[in-house]
């Protein structure tokens, strides 16, 4: 069991979090113009709200400064640095890494349907922001890209080039979209076409998780991060990976505040089983070094 004074101590790298949005609806727009059934279409603020009953951004979406509010919560919570999104439109990302460059890391958001735009997107972000890794959601791209299509590989290539991890969503996702794109057997060519990407899952690869330990194994340059999931629910396969021979291949990420509390995610942490000696590589060691800080 960890307790909170350990995580504050180990200083957290929370490689997904997130600032209120004041019009949920508009960000998540790029989801819910696709989906085809009436509750999200007409019901949901949030397209995966059916998963998460509390959603903090509800609550939160009228503060009067979205930055301040995640800040007081990673202070709070023993999170000293947090993997965010940016754009050069994006106010909010662009006032937090000026503000609080200490604080935040630059990530971009990647689109395969853009081709070399998309490509010069990335470079341009590097060297604006010095982004840090790039995000992909293969489900929610449209049209939809899958994992290892090759209109991908641009992507991957330039993030190789870069030195810089992709992260991507890999398993059965939360909005009522098809699935077949984030198959995580998909990963398995791309890491077998990219053997020098380093590649980050998120939200789950449920319900292939003993699939994604194998090919954790398989490939050096895999890893998998904890993003959308309260503690309770990290899968079995994850926690006996991480307590044997995955220990640094698993790192935390949150999911606020679009689904989870900090809060929760935090009081919740502490029943995990990890051994102790996990703790530091979970909560920092293994997101600083696929992040590469110092």
């Amino acid at each position: 069991m960890i307790t909170a004074e350990r995580i504050k101590e180990i200083g957290a790298i929370d490689t997904m979090i997130s600032f209120p949005h004041g019009d949920m609806a508009a960000v998540y727009k790029f989801i819910t113009d696709h989906t085809r059934d009436r509750e999200s279409k007409e019901d949901f603020e949030f397209p995966v709200e059916y998963m998460f009953k509390d959603v903090p951004d509800k609550k939160l979406k009228d503060v009067d400064d979205p930055i301040a509010t995640t800040l007081v919560e990673m202070d709070r919570w023993g999170i000293e640095k947090g993997l965010i999104g940016i754009s050069e439109k994006d106010r909010d990302g662009n006032r937090a890494l000026k503000d609080h460059p200490d604080r935040f890391i630059p990530s971009a958001s990647g689109d395969p349907n853009r081709g070399m735009d998309g490509v010069r997107n990335i470079r341009k972000l590097y060297e604006l922001y010095g982004i840090r890794a790039v995000g992909f959601f293969p489900t929610g791209t449209h049209p939809q890209v899958a994992i290892d299509d090759r209109q991908m590989y641009p992507m991957y290539a330039t993030c190789v080039e870069l030195e810089i991890p992709v992260f991507v969503c890999a398993g059965v996702p939360g909005p009522r979209l098809p699935m077949d794109p984030q198959l995580v057997e998909r990963i398995d060519t791309v890491m077998y076409e990219f053997p020098e990407l380093v590649f980050v899952t998120r939200h789950g690869c449920e319900p292939w998780t003993d699939l994604i330990v194998k090919l954790m194994l398989k490939w050096p340059n895999l890893y998998y991060s904890t993003s959308a999931f309260a503690p309770r629910y990290y899968p079995k396969a994850i926690v006996d990976y991480a307590n044997s021979r995955g220990a640094d291949k698993i790192m935390y990420a949150g999911y606020f505040p679009m689904g989870l509390s900090i809060e929760r995610i935090m009081t919740e942490m502490r029943n995990v089983p990890f051994h102790d000696d996990v703790w530091p590589k979970f909560l920092r060691g293994n997101a600083a070094k696929v992040l590469g800080l110092a």
